[in-house]
């Protein structure tokens, strides 16, 4: 009998996916600043393996090296992009947005952009303004783009695959909260359907949905929730960002009646926005009271440590905002 798989750190099991990937198809490349060293720790020792050819030092210079590699992807190569913190995506945004977003859909389908640009998001413990962006909501306006947040270990190597894998650009955001997390990873290649959100908790009373670290304390809390009060929280990890699977979370609302959304991106046009307003829209009928959103603050991430964890989700505002839509119903 062999035995069962260990616990594998998240960025670990990004490395995996990663791995797989360039065994898989030797079309393959990574491209990014010193991912030889794998600062973040993603791409750390893969040079060893496949050496310098496709697994490329690049200058500083985001707008350089992801417009090559819109390049390269337009000609058959799949390149996969480490651009090391999201808030660097703003550097690059006419190569994303205006570029790789739209080339398959202005050459009728003949160009594909099989990219992966990957990056650390999110606040992540005084990194800073320019460090802890939550681009997001904004990269899901983006026409083009298929955006993907895991939340642990095994979907963090299973989406990096199926990211790689597919003919579209994909936008893949590490919530740099989740790095030093570990988690059961299985051998070998696998896929997390990209579009295919999953129910973490079945519950019956309210429905939290949460993206990144927050799907962690959103479980905590509705643990916590059920055994001291005896409330029933039903916890959905989207996993897949754009295309939302909105159809997992109508199912259930119309069970629980209740929704509360948890995003560490800012309140105005976020995730938590999109989402409410869908439901309310949709699902309007099924309410028993308003839905929730819980997110940051319209205003840069602080430095200050103390600061960041006045305006981030917490757990507390994560059960806060549970009890509240019990009691309005």
């Amino acid at each position: 009998m062999s035995a069962a798989p260990r616990p594998k750190y998240f960025m670990a099991a990004m490395r995996e996916g990663l791995a797989e990937a360039l065994r898989e198809d030797e079309r393959v490349v990574i491209l990014g600043e010193d991912i030889d060293r794998g600062v973040i720790g993603a791409t750390s020792k893969l040079i060893k393996e496949f050496g310098p050819v496709r697994i490329r030092n690049t200058p500083i210079s985001e707008a350089g090296f992801v417009g090559s590699a819109v390049g390269a992807a337009a000609v058959g190569v799949r390149p996969v992009v480490d651009l090391m913190y999201s808030s660097f995506m703003y550097v690059a945004m006419d190569q994303i947005a205006n570029q790789a977003a739209k080339l398959r859909y202005m050459s009728g389908g003949q160009v594909e952009l099989p990219l992966t640009i990957f990056a650390n998001t999110g606040p992540s413990g005084g990194s800073a303004a320019q460090h802890s962006e939550s681009p997001h909501p904004m990269l899901m306006n983006t026409a083009g783009l298929k955006v993907v947040m895991p939340s642990d270990p095994h979907d963090a190597k299973g989406l990096m695959i199926a990211a790689i894998r597919d003919p579209n650009p994909v936008i893949y955001l590490q919530d740099g909260m989740l790095a030093g997390t570990k988690g059961v990873v299985p051998d070998g290649a696998y896929e997390i359907p990209l579009g295919k959100a999953e129910v973490k908790r079945e519950g019956s009373d309210v429905t939290v949905v949460a993206v990144g670290v927050l799907v962690r304390e959103a479980l905590g809390v509705a643990e916590r929730l059920g055994s001291e009060h005896g409330v029933s929280v039903e916890v959905i990890d989207p996993r897949t960002l754009s295309p939302l699977d909105l159809a997992t979370i109508f199912t259930s609302v119309e069970k629980t009646g209740r929704l509360v959304v948890c995003d560490n991106a800012r309140m105005t046009c976020s995730l938590a926005s999109e989402i409410a307003a869908a439901v309310t829209e949709r699902m309007f009928h099924r309410l028993h009271a308003a839905p929730r959103r819980v997110a940051i603050r319209d205003v840069p991430i602080p430095f200050s440590p103390v600061l960041e964890e006045a305006i981030i989700v917490t757990a507390g505002d994560v059960e806060q905002a549970i009890l509240d839509v019990r009691k309005d119903a």
